[in-house]
């Protein structure tokens, strides 16, 4: 047995384990017998009784011609050699990932039929070993379908919980889901996906954390134009529901307040009508969207359940635009963030509904996997905020009556 560690101690802690177990297991030793071997029983480099030889090393260090007597290794372990500094370099990533395929299993004993290649470590980013080996073995099984070979490559990913409504805990013998729920809510969101639930999320790729502003609003009044949009899935606890309230003042658009939850759709329109009435938000003139190409009469409805509740009405509608491309239509809100045009509500700083906005925004990038409701709604309530904005300033054409006479042929 080969096994590289982060570092040669790291390595050789790791490795202890194995010899403690046959040096002390008295289990294992009624069954197997004694593997002590007396002048060979060195940290990180032991043979056991039957010439079983185990043995450590780092990456870096030339693993080549490494052999006991005629054997060579036949089982290679890379346990937790990743480091936050070389996945951040993509060179240094290549150099690990060139190191294990060719170095490292170029020691391996051909031919041996009990071959084994293993890789532990948390996939917190795209360039940890273990990711990169993840890509490159799916595209070996699908040549070896392609050739009619059987694969020996597979990946084994393991969350720490199964999902993030009922937070049951993959491994339930050592953790609870309470555990978990609270552990999500104290750690930062790209923090736990990365961490906890191997989704790769590198912060700020297109939304940096410069980029966030906070200051006080506006009175409502003075905007020129007050958009909330929601964008709400079908699933009640499935994804995130996100409502953003924007208003825009001049090139400036101000996040007033935003509800970005997983919940159901009724507690999205309870919360709205809450918002509107605590604010006296009806004498002012805002619109209210939801994003309705799916199911928008059963989404409409939900708002008018809680109007019928409270008795009074909050004037929601189904944008009907057709969407294309998420991606890149969230993409294009990165000019009004980097001209500094985009704005928090300074009151609203502290509120879990808009950190989450602020999370979702610094996670977002293509293919993370990261949860984008809050900025697909932001999106959208920017780009309606802008219509109306420009269709309050237009001057409205007027025509006389007593022009609107002459022109007309029989006007005596």
């Amino acid at each position: 047995m080969l096994l590289f560690g982060q570092t040669d101690s790291k390595a050789k802690k790791l490795i202890s384990d194995i010899q403690s177990e046959l040096t002390y297991n008295q289990k294992f030793i009624h069954y197997y017998g004694k593997k002590f071997k007396f002048g060979d029983w060195s940290d990180g480099d032991f043979t056991t009784t039957d010439g079983a030889k185990f043995m450590t090393s780092t990456p870096g260090q030339s693993p080549r011609g490494l052999r006991e007597g005629t054997a060579r290794p036949d089982y290679i372990v890379f346990d937790d050699v990743d480091t936050r500094q070389r996945v951040n370099n993509d060179e240094l990533s290549r150099r690990l990932f060139d190191f294990a395929w060719e170095d490292a299993r170029g020691t391996f004993d051909e031919g041996s039929p009990n071959r084994r290649f293993v890789v532990a470590n948390n996939n917190f980013h795209k360039n940890t070993l273990i990711n990169m080996l993840k890509d490159e073995f799916k595209k070996i099984n699908k040549r070896l379908k392609r050739e009619g070979f059987q694969s020996t490559f597979f990946v084994l990913t393991v969350p720490a919980v199964k999902n993030l409504e009922t937070f049951e805990p993959n491994w339930p013998e050592k953790t609870s889901a309470e555990y978990w729920r609270q552990k999500y809510i104290s750690t930062p969101y790209r923090s736990f996906m990365r961490e906890y639930m191997h989704t790769h999320i590198v912060e700020g790729t297109i939304f940096q954390n410069k980029y966030i502003q906070w200051k006080p609003r506006n009175q409502f009044r003075s905007y020129e134009a007050l958009v909330f949009y929601g964008d709400l899935s079908y699933k009640d606890a499935g994804d995130y529901k996100a409502m953003v309230f924007v208003g825009k003042s001049g090139r400036e658009f101000h996040i007033l307040t935003a509800f970005v939850r997983q919940t159901s759709r009724y507690n999205v329109a309870k919360w709205l009508y809450e918002f509107v009435e605590a604010n006296n938000l009806l004498k002012n003139n805002v619109q209210y969207f939801i994003e309705g190409l799916f199911a928008q009469d059963e989404f409409v409805s939900d708002f008018d359940v809680v109007g019928d509740e409270l008795g009074w009405y909050v004037p929601v509608v189904a944008d009907e635009k057709t969407k294309t491309g998420k991606f890149d239509r969230i993409e294009s809100m990165q000019g009004y963030f980097q001209r500094g045009n985009i704005w928090f509500n300074e009151a609203e700083k502290d509120s879990t509904d808009m950190t989450e906005l602020v999370n979702q925004l610094l996670a977002f990038s293509k293919g993370s996997g990261a949860h984008d409701d809050g900025p697909d709604a932001l999106q959208s309530a920017i780009s309606k905020a802008n219509v109306s904005a420009l269709t309050n300033q237009t001057p409205m054409k007027t025509t006389s009556r007593k022009e609107i006479m002459k022109r007309q042929k029989n006007r005596f």
